[in-house]
Formats: structure tokens, sequence, C-alpha cells
């Protein structure tokens, strides 16, 4: 799922790692009008001091001070890091587990960048500092750039769920095998990153590439951890060790928030796209599912996601309406009828044949298949 050198060059001129950085400077000999994202430079003074830079621009790349005076003079833009900071504003690259739980065994999840940034976040929402908000801004930019190279092809289906489903349910064991079912169907798993149902997804996802087995007694092995509540330094290493055990498992992509603080990512989602601003992390997570969606049960936060996924559709204004799913006929019908709703808004618009309502998690991937099959006609 990683983006090759041609699609990120096709893209724009965007440098990302110091191994991109050589390969320019060697094959090409100047940096004129790229962008280097995030990269350490200090140990490329004498590159900086000789290659055309001009109308580059360099994002948070440390480097030495006359490199970076001989830059400015050649018309270069160049952005300092930002001292001080839990995260880096400018980064090239989606975060990682490992990054975002860096130091959980040693000091517990409150010292982990997850963890500090949040904090920030809570400090700074709230005191009217256009600095930091202008921080925020750009870090989201930079997440969803990062997160468009990594999905340029693939084809995506986000799944979508509630937070408070429990490890070591059926509910639970469901969603999981629902996203090994769509990852070993070709499918890149999206989902909203967090606990419960989203973390169901990601790990089936990560299971995709193991046998049947590896799942079920992962499932087994989880469940004694069963919510990030009271502890999420318990829970998240459960997940960790399990990654560990199972090194090497397929890959999808997790979309959370740190808007909601209370919900810390999940650490099966081996690419993370964690945002300050939840409305777009919602509406980015949703439009970049270009092969559907399927809700399974879920509260308000799930109800939102169906009502943002609809409108596009109603009105395609993100072209033809994409397949939608909806799992447990109940609970969409009893419990919360959103399901009625999405029928009437349906009737007679070419989203009509590309929404369904299933009793059980199983028949989710048919069904997708089937709408997606409407959706070719």
């Amino acid at each position: 799922m990683q983006p090759t050198p041609a699609s990120i060059a096709s893209l724009d001129r965007e440098i990302e790692s110091l191994a991109e950085f050589d390969e320019v400077v060697s094959s090409r000999g100047s940096l004129a009008q790229h962008r280097i994202q995030a990269v350490d430079l200090t140990d490329r003074t004498p590159e900086l001091l000789s290659v055309d830079t001009a109308g580059a621009v360099f994002l948070g790349c440390p480097m030495d001070p006359d490199a970076a005076a001989r830059i400015r003079a050649t018309g270069a833009l160049v952005f300092p890091p930002v001292p001080g900071l839990p995260f880096d504003p400018y980064r090239g690259l989606l975060y990682t587990p490992g990054e975002l739980f860096e130091s959980i065994a040693e000091r517990g999840y409150e010292a982990t960048p997850d963890a500090l940034t949040y904090a920030w976040f809570q400090q700074t929402k709230t005191d009217g500092d256009i600095f930091a908000s202008m921080l925020r801004a750009i870090h989201d930019d930079a997440v969803s750039d990062a997160l468009d190279e990594l999905l340029v092809g693939a084809r995506v289906v986000g799944v979508m769920g509630g937070h408070a489903l429990a490890r070591g349910t059926e509910a639970y064991e469901g969603a999981a095998r629902l996203g090994r079912s769509l990852a070993r169907a070709g499918f890149t798993v999206a989902t909203g990153g967090g606990p419960g149902a989203m973390e169901a997804a990601n790990l089936g996802a990560y299971a995709s590439v193991f046998d049947d087995e590896m799942l079920t007694e992962a499932c087994r092995l989880i469940a004694k951890a069963p919510s990030f509540t009271p502890s999420v330094t318990e829970w998240a290493t459960a997940a960790l060790d399990l990654r560990d055990r199972w090194p090497g498992g397929g890959d999808s992509v997790g979309i959370p928030t740190w808007f909601y603080g209370h919900e810390p990512p999940n650490a099966f989602a081996g690419h993370i796209a964690k945002y300050f601003a939840n409305a777009t992390r919602e509406d980015g997570l949703l439009a970049r599912s270009n092969a559907g969606v399927v809700f399974l049960p879920g509260a308000a936060g799930t109800v939102q996601e169906v009502f943002d996924n609809a409108t596009p559709n109603y009105y395609e204004s993100r072209g033809e309406p994409t397949p939608m799913v909806l799992v447990d006929r109940v609970h969409w019908t009893e419990r919360l009828p959103v399901w009625p709703l999405l029928q009437s808004l349906a009737r007679d618009r070419s989203m009509e044949p590309r929404i369904a309502l299933v009793d059980r998690v199983e028949e989710a991937p048919e069904a997708l298949a089937r709408l997606a099959g409407a959706t070719a006609r």
C-alpha cells in the first residue's frame, strides 16, 4: 500500500525521507521547486550549500544555520521546526502504532506521544491562540496529503461502528471476520481507528495474511483486556503483544481523532491518520471509502456517519453513489430506525440500488459485492 516513487513524483515534488532526498539530489542534481517535509538535513550541509534550491520549500527540516541562510538567499522558503511540541506539524508520513504508543511499556500510556499530544490539544484549544490553531491546521493538512499518497489506486472499504463493542464478544469477533474477508478480497480496510468495532475490523485485516486459527486465538487472547477503560495501558499493551506474537500482519488504515481524547487509537491499523479536527477526519474517512462503507451497530457517532455518507450519495456530489451496507436489521430498524429514513431518501434516486440492510455481519461482503455490481451497471 506504500506509494511508489513514481506515484509520488506524479502528484508533486514532495520529499518525505532522507532516502528520497538523496535520490533526488543524485538523479536530478537540483531541489528547485521541491517540497521537503520533516526530513533531518543536519548531515546534508554540503548538498544544501551546492544544489539549486530556487522555489523550494523546507517544512520543519532541521539543518545547519549556514545551509538555511544560503537556501533562503536563493529564494527558498524555510519553515523551521517548532520546539516543544509532542507532534510534528509538518510530518510527511502517517503515524504507526509504534510511534503513537512509544514508551508505553516503560512509562504507561500517559507518557506516550498520543497522550501527550492530546494533553497539548486540551491545553491550547480553548485559549484562542492563532499560532496553536495554525499548527493544528498544518498538521491535519499534512496528514491528509500523506493519506492521499498512501491510497493512490486502492479500493477502500470503510467499516464504521461503535467504540463500546468489547473484546471477547461475538459481535467483536464478527467484525474482525468482516475485516479479514474484505482484506482477503483485495480491499483496503479503513476505520475510524479507535476501539470497539473499529479495532475489530483492523484486527481482521491484520489477521488476513495468517491462517484462520490465528484470528480465533488472537480474539481469545485479547479478550483478557476487554475495554480501554479503566486502563488504556493494559488495553493497548494487549494489542501490541499480539502484533509481536504474529509480526508482519496485513495492512489497513485507521483514521482517529484527538477530538475524542477518551478514545485511544487501536494498534492493528498499520497506517494511522490521526487528526485534531474531527470534521476533517469524518469527511475524509468517508470520502476515501471509494468502494463502499459497511455500518455495524453503533450509537450517535455511527448514525452521524451514515448520513454523512448518504448526503453526497443523494446529491452525487462525489460522482456515482457508492455502496452502503447496514448490518443488524433489529438495530437499524427498531433500536435506531435509521434504515427507513435512508430508504426514503434513496427512493427513485441513483443511490437506491446501492444501499442494503442485512441481518448478520457475514452477509456484508456479498451485499457489498452485489451493490458494487449495481454501481458498475
